[in-house]
């Protein structure tokens, strides 16, 4: 950030990716909340020296540089925070005041805080809010879910896919551009070029989109692809709790395909006649829908007793 930048930052309301702090002498107590909501979300400056009050800003600067970047970045190096934090300083001098600024990148091994769990914290809006139990719980979770996923499970074998599920998907990726190279050979070598296998072994994420129920369900219990259609707007207007909802499948793909036939009864897809005559229909609410689902089941975390459920009320989905 320049001194232009910064003085520009000054003369506008607080950023979510700005946060000042009038630190004349000593270091702020509050200072450790914004280095976990910024390391916790997108990242951002601290800067020591200016006082906010309502919507302005007043530049203070600050008594010992020295002492409070020292101060500042040997607490990030000690055992306050749950991991080393890594964080750029710049110091400016404006109208004859001294400023300290801070930039704390957002970490990948989230979450990050003081002291125990408890004091974790993410950046909302212009100010820090202290993450709930779901949300840390959450951030846990996706330390290692995408890495779980990759593993190979223990004497397993494509014995314990569904095949027809594989061939469904085989076809239906032959009508697409992607995968050329693999159409014409077997399933055990497709599933190794694609990683649903590895050295023989399934992958938790092959079994996951391709396995049968009882091997799925063997190796993780927790795993639900749910769907419900709620009669109502709301779940409290509703008569009763659904008309319709998902039968348990084997597996993501099985779930998927089912969910998005039932998407195709309920999006419109309204005839376009374009000026050589010819119609279109314009899918663009069926596509918009089927992209969220298959972010859905990538994302969710089917290691979780938490289960992510699609629910579709009357008006809204």
């Amino acid at each position: 950030m320049t001194e232009n930048e910064l003085v520009a930052k000054l003369s506008d309301i607080e950023w979510e990716d700005f946060e000042v702090k009038a630190a004349k002498s000593e270091l702020p107590k509050n200072i450790w909340e914004s280095v976990s909501a910024f390391s916790n979300t997108s990242g951002g400056w601290i800067v020591l020296g200016v006082k906010q009050s309502g919507k302005t800003f007043e530049i203070q600067g600050v008594d010992n540089v020295e002492k409070l970047e020292q101060d500042f970045l040997g607490t990030l190096r000690s055992e306050k925070f749950n991991q080393r934090l890594v964080v750029t300083s710049k110091r400016y001098d404006i109208d004859g005041k001294k400023l300290l600024a801070f930039y704390v990148p957002e970490v990948d091994l989230k979450p990050v805080y003081f002291g125990n769990p408890v004091n974790t914290f993410i950046r909302m809006g212009s100010g820090d809010q202290r993450a709930t139990e779901g949300e840390i719980r959450a951030m846990f979770r996706n330390q290692s879910f995408g890495k779980k996923t990759e593993e190979t499970i223990p004497d397993t074998s494509i014995d314990m896919l569904n095949l027809n599920t594989l061939k469904s998907y085989r076809f239906a990726l032959s009508q697409t551009q992607n995968l050329v190279n693999l159409r014409e050979v077997d399933d055990a070598e497709f599933c190794e070029q694609v990683n649903i296998t590895r050295n023989g072994l399934l992958t938790y994420a092959g079994l996951l989109m391709f396995g049968k129920s009882p091997y799925v369900l063997r190796y993780v219990p927790t795993f639900c692809v749910d769907y419900i259609e709620i009669p109502a707007p709301t779940i409290q207007q509703a008569e009763v709790r659904y008309t319709y909802r998902i039968p348990e499948q084997d597996n993501i793909w099985e779930a998927v395909q089912i969910i998005l036939r039932r998407f195709r009864t309920l999006v419109d897809a309204p005839i376009h006649i374009k000026d050589d005559g010819f119609a279109t229909h314009d899918e663009s609410q069926y596509k918009v829908l089927r992209e969220a689902l298959a972010n859905m089941v990538m994302h969710c975390d089917h290691f979780d007793s938490l289960r992510s459920c699609i629910r579709v009320f009357t008006d809204h989905i």
